[in-house]
């Protein structure tokens, strides 16, 4: 992948730590210039100023309008384009079908897939002038049900079929803009570390220790998008890509 992303201009949402940082940090070792967008403004900056030239922060919150509309505008008048949209923000709370309140059920879906929403929406009218690539960050969990995790399944299964109808809206109307869903089972983040039984030892968990445990780095998420973003997967459109070292397959 080395050089793979040369002179193209990427956004990354919620990429001041976590997977988002990853897949930041991996598309400018393959050469692109990276906007990073969180409400972690204090961590963002710093994220970016580790990350060097090539990288730039910006305060946002993905489920307001206005928000990307302001980001959008800065990439335009800054770069003159943009040929890579990575929605990645997201949170995670635990709830069954009988626990979760609707205010709980609104929150998800509002920061999960209405923010993804807006991006693949708002980011069109800049991608489609040259092409580019759209990777929403979904889940197994939208694949495969959680009854312990309500919302989030329904928001990020939310997220997968928005990417398949993207992806068909672009291809009907011969954009060359590619529209995939990458779909990790348990990563080591920040936001995924919290929810771990207190105790657990998170080195014990990872496929390093054993083939047969469900989490992966945020590394091996980042290279999965950092390839559906490149020129190489060009043939590849409407994709669900599951990193979940075989967990989905060992369900039934």
């Amino acid at each position: 992948m080395s050089n793979s992303m040369d002179n193209k201009v990427a956004l990354v949402t919620g990429a001041a730590s976590g997977v988002g940082l990853s897949v930041a940090k991996t598309l400018i070792a393959a050469g692109a210039r990276v906007i990073m967008t969180d409400l972690q403004e204090a961590r963002g900056k710093t994220a970016a100023a580790e990350l060097g030239a090539q990288a730039r922060f910006m305060t946002m919150d993905v489920a307001d309008a206005a928000d990307w509309d302001s980001v959008l505008a800065s990439i335009k008048a800054e770069e003159g384009k943009l040929d890579v949209l990575v929605n990645n923000a997201a949170i995670l709370k635990p709830g069954t079908i009988e626990t979760t309140s609707l205010e709980d059920w609104q929150l998800l879906h509002r920061i999960n897939s209405d923010s993804v929403f807006l991006g693949c929406q708002k980011g069109m009218e800049l991608l489609k002038e040259q092409g580019g690539a759209i990777i929403n960050v979904s889940s197994i969990a939208a694949l495969a049900g959680r009854a312990d995790y309500l919302a989030y399944s329904a928001s990020k299964g939310s997220v997968a079929a928005l990417t398949r109808v993207v992806a068909a809206h672009c291809r009907q109307r011969k954009y060359r803009v590619r529209c995939n869903s990458v779909h990790p089972d348990g990563v080591l983040t920040p936001m995924t570390l919290a929810a771990l039984p207190e105790g657990i030892d998170s080195n014990m968990i990872t496929i390093d220790s054993d083939p047969m445990n469900r989490m992966c780095q945020p590394e091996d998420v980042a290279a999965a998008v950092a390839f559906l973003a490149s020129d190489e997967a060009r043939a590849i459109n409407g994709i669900e890509l599951r990193i979940d070292s075989g967990q989905f397959i060992m369900s039934i």
